[in-house]
């Protein structure tokens, strides 16, 4: 039996994002246990915690890779197209993309697969591994890879889900996943004393329920489209990765920028000082899960109501979108400056650790409150389909002004230069992708209002 399901075109706007965001924000959250428990039990490793928290740190770059290709296939490629043809009410042409967009999945999960079995070793070193910490990160990857299939499938299908109006089902995915993997997570690392190969086996299997559980849920027959098992088609594919390219580059530069990080981090401060960037990151996670919820909640809604022509409701939900990620950001914001070592604590019990991440972590938050307007900016970009927009701002926040932060200004700041790069990012990033999406969404969508005024 299926559960409740959002009509995006009769409700109020705001309850349309409501109904839709919180089951995505809860699954967002809890999502996030599957890194944050096992960094949590890891740290508390008796005797090899830091160094272990540390190494399982470098492998962020690789699992950030991996999620970016299910932005490719899913969030922000395959989920919105399909959206949009649910609001046209062409059913064929969204199953086509649902299906088109699971096989482009279990290619590039083996693909994926192979290459960081072959090549680990090469990889973490490039990561910033040394020959302290590379056992760790060696332990935890290689058997978190042997789950990029399962891992890749639950994050790419979910969107489709969303998009169906059926937010609660992605939200139980996720969550059996999560508590299965909270109940593992203590039970290999301890129990069977495997240490950070069980923090990996336990997040594997973890993932391979949600997969299962995603699977049957969209081959049921009494869906709208069903996922069917069909070969790759071209052309589907080409749409799709090319508005999804967005959501890609957004995630693979995450992983080029924490590659960047961690050298530099290495460079400026030695280990302690990965250890001070994964537990940044760590934190950042915790808090723009929810933004990543919002703003996933409100996507279908434009989409849709993009398919239907009906311009009013698509326009009223990016303005809600930013006026909830306005607040929401806001709050954090003053949250982390005011309380920042209860965040830390969460993630180190080391004193040097945790006094260095106490400075970095102010720093690296300032200005949290604008990543409100590039994350509207973004999403609406790529609800409505402008692929070009979308890539563009996402390179310009990371690529342009982050990474070369990031190297230049250490020789000024010392490693305070590392983590200043990302709020000057936020800042400049954030009003730059704002005031693209108004100029260009914005006035098309009223350009297009004025014309059905006009024949009406």
């Amino acid at each position: 039996m299926l559960l409740h399901q959002t009509d995006f075109s009769k409700q109020s706007v705001l309850k349309s994002i409501m109904l839709s965001s919180f089951p995505l924000i809860i699954a967002e959250l809890v999502n996030l246990l599957y890194s944050q428990v096992d960094r949590i039990y890891i740290s508390r490793i008796e005797g090899i915690g830091s160094v272990a928290l540390t190494g399982v740190g470098l492998c962020l770059p690789i699992i950030s890779l991996i999620s970016a290709f299910a932005r490719l296939y899913g969030s922000n490629g395959g989920g919105p197209l399909c959206a949009i043809e649910l609001g046209r009410n062409n059913h064929e042409e969204a199953e086509r993309l649902l299906s088109t967009s699971f096989s482009l999945t279990i290619i590039t999960g083996a693909v994926i697969t192979v290459i960081v079995l072959l090549f680990n070793r090469q990889i973490l070193y490039l990561f910033g591994a040394s020959d302290q910490t590379f056992p760790y990160a060696r332990d935890y990857i290689v058997i978190y890879v042997i789950g990029s299939i399962p891992v890749l499938i639950t994050l790419t299908l979910t969107p489709f889900i969303n998009a169906l109006g059926y937010s609660s089902v992605g939200m139980i995915a996720v969550i059996i996943g999560a508590v299965s993997n909270i109940i593992l997570d203590p039970l290999f690392i301890f129990v069977f004393s495997m240490g950070v190969k069980g923090a990996a086996v336990a997040t594997v299997i973890s993932q391979i329920i949600s997969s299962v559980f995603v699977i049957c849920f969209l081959r049921s027959r009494n869906l709208p489209i069903r996922l069917r098992f069909k070969r790759i088609e071209s052309h589907r594919a080409g749409k799709i990765c090319m508005l999804g390219i967005s959501g890609f580059t957004m995630g693979a530069t995450n992983s080029a920028v924490q590659l960047v990080c961690n050298k530099c981090a290495a460079i400026w401060g030695g280990d302690l000082y990965v250890g001070v960037m994964t537990i940044l990151n760590s934190v950042r996670e915790i808090y723009s899960t929810p933004i990543n919820g919002i703003s996933g909640g409100a996507s279908p809604v434009m989409s849709y109501n993009y398919g239907r022509q009906d311009y009013r409701r698509v326009m009223k939900a990016s303005n809600i979108l930013l006026y909830m990620m306005l607040v929401y950001t806001g709050f954090i914001w003053a949250l982390l400056y005011i309380f920042p070592d209860p965040f830390i604590m969460l993630f180190a019990s080391d004193e040097a650790l945790i006094n260095a991440t106490h400075h970095a972590l102010q720093i690296y938050f300032f200005g949290f409150i604008f990543m409100s307007l590039h994350m509207t900016g973004q999403q609406t970009f790529v609800a409505l389909g402008y692929a070009k927009q979308a890539v563009f701002f996402s390179l310009f926040r990371k690529v342009i002004i982050v990474v070369p932060l990031t190297i230049i200004l250490p020789y000024a700041f010392g490693v305070d230069g590392v983590v200043l790069a990302e709020p000057i990012s936020n800042v400049i990033g954030g009003f730059a992708t704002y005031t693209a999406m108004r100029l260009v969404a914005f006035r098309h969508l009223k350009k297009q209002l004025a014309n059905d005024r006009a024949l009406n």
